[in-house]
């Protein structure tokens, strides 16, 4: 018998009380790996690039910046190419639907952030051929069951047109699908030149302006030094990297990931406990055992070795179960929740359960192997 069938049998020696851990381990690592998706999914800040950087005005994201901004901005050496993007919010049929609508100058999105959309000059030619056509994310399409060629009409929430409606129609020309799976596609791209002449107010105004820096430029400095350009202006600026600027949005509902981090924790923590009061009872049941082991010369590290063999043998086996759970979730999930199992989120789960299962078999290890041969025969 090897010994790592020593420790399998030992773990299963009360069936009943190991398949109740599995499941235990299994929803925590469940619960894990299903956090730890959303994180690097479209939700959180990890498809977002740190060279790409946002202009946006100071007094915050509601605060438009006049489109005259733009000329001094592409006047610096060190922008290789620069947009703009007027954001509109509305929903389709019922409120609860909300849909995320870029207003920008296609051309221009495509030379400063075309790779990270997954935007092509066949689709902005698409978008080109009329004013009012629109280029929609593919989890966004997919969530609405929208097609090319279809028309969607999106509700505003607060930017009226001129003629006091708030329903803007569109033509749906074309579905871009994003660099990769952490890429944010659920919204829609249109054109800026129909937003701004048929909306109420704002006219020739804009949310941000998205700037490329030149290969080797610090995307840090020359955020200053564009910030620097508008300090004394009537509309000052503040320039973040496309990451910073999400993850500045997400805080302005919740710290997500202090509260992923404080689920995660909380549900770790009340498993470690459940596991080492579990692990002392069991090996506390095999006292006699671990006494004759001892007697027939079977070392210290041995012993340490068995228990923490047989607990991170039930580890292994609830969080396999857990990570795979979470993985078949996230394949399984609608685009429009953004959930990414990628290689590190995999890796760190790997990590967590042999740290775990060796913090958990540590107090058990240590108890057998402290106690006396005389006082283990005594138990029988």
């Amino acid at each position: 018998m090897t010994f790592f069938d020593l420790a399998r049998k030992n773990a299963w020696r009360k069936p009943l009380r190991t398949v109740l851990l599995i499941i235990s381990i299994t929803v925590a690592f469940l619960i894990y790996g299903l956090t730890a998706s959303f994180l690097n999914g479209t939700q959180g800040a990890a498809g977002a690039s740190d060279d790409i950087l946002g202009v946006i005005s100071a007094g915050g994201r509601t605060q438009p910046l006049p489109m005259a901004a733009m000329a001094r901005i592409a006047a610096d050496p060190d922008v290789a190419a620069v947009g703009y993007v007027t954001r509109l919010r509305g929903f389709v049929d019922i409120e609860k639907n909300i849909v995320a609508i870029s207003a920008a100058d296609p051309n221009r999105l495509l030379a400063v952030n075309g790779k990270g959309l997954g935007l092509t000059p066949a689709l902005v030619a698409a978008i080109g051929q009329a004013r009012n056509r629109v280029l929609v994310g593919r989890a966004l399409a997919e969530a609405q069951g929208w097609a090319v060629g279809q028309r969607a009409t999106v509700t505003a929430f607060d930017t009226p047109r001129e003629d006091g409606g708030r329903d803007w129609s569109f033509e749906i020309a074309g579905i871009f699908e994003g660099e990769n799976a952490a890429t944010d596609t659920y919204f829609m791209i249109a054109r800026y030149d129909y937003v701004n002449a048929a909306r109420a107010r704002g006219k020739d105004t804009v949310d941000a302006f998205i700037v490329q820096p030149r290969a080797g430029t610090s995307p840090g400095e020359l955020a200053a030094r564009l910030d620097s350009l508008f300090a004394n202006s009537a509309t000052p600026t503040r320039t973040q990297s496309e990451r910073q600027f999400l993850e500045a949005f997400l805080r302005q509902y919740a710290d997500v990931g202090l509260i992923v981090n404080l689920v995660v924790g909380a549900a770790f923590v009340t498993l470690l406990m459940i596991v080492v009061n579990t692990m002392v009872f069991a090996v506390r049941e095999r006292t006699f055992e671990i006494g004759v082991l001892k007697t027939l010369g079977f070392p210290r590290l041995g012993i340490t070795a068995l228990v923490l063999g047989e607990t991170l043998f039930v580890f292994s086996v609830g969080g396999g179960l857990g990570l795979g759970l979470a993985k078949l979730a996230a394949m399984l999930a609608g685009p429009e929740l953004g959930l990414v199992f990628s290689a590190p989120v995999f890796v760190k789960g790997l990590i967590i359960i042999a740290a775990v299962g060796l913090a958990t078999g540590a107090l058990p290890a240590f108890n057998a192997v402290r106690t006396p041969i005389i006082k283990a025969f005594r138990t029988r």
